[in-house]
């Protein structure tokens, strides 16, 4: 699976992309995080407070709870406003 971070997320987590193979058991957006958190202080960090993380899911916006079952790609990004 690929996953994609973007703006401050990838600043902390000191990458823009990577290719990852996902221990059994990791079904949701959620349980990703939670996976990724574990892999060091910078994805802590990136991870830290989840109200202010979004995903998509092969470029759909998607909920936290959301199924990664069959996904290529999920994206992190912070929330995005318009103006």
């Amino acid at each position: 699976m690929r996953i994609l971070y973007f703006s401050w997320v990838r600043q902390k987590v000191g990458t823009a992309e990577e290719a990852v193979t996902l221990p059994t058991g990791i079904a949701t957006v959620s349980a990703l995080i939670d996976w990724l958190k574990s892999r060091g202080p910078g994805y802590e960090a990136a991870f830290e407070n989840l109200k202010l993380i979004r995903a998509a899911i092969d470029q759909t916006h998607a909920d936290l709870d959301a199924s990664i079952a069959g996904a290529d790609e999920i994206a992190f990004f912070p929330p995005v406003t318009g103006g």
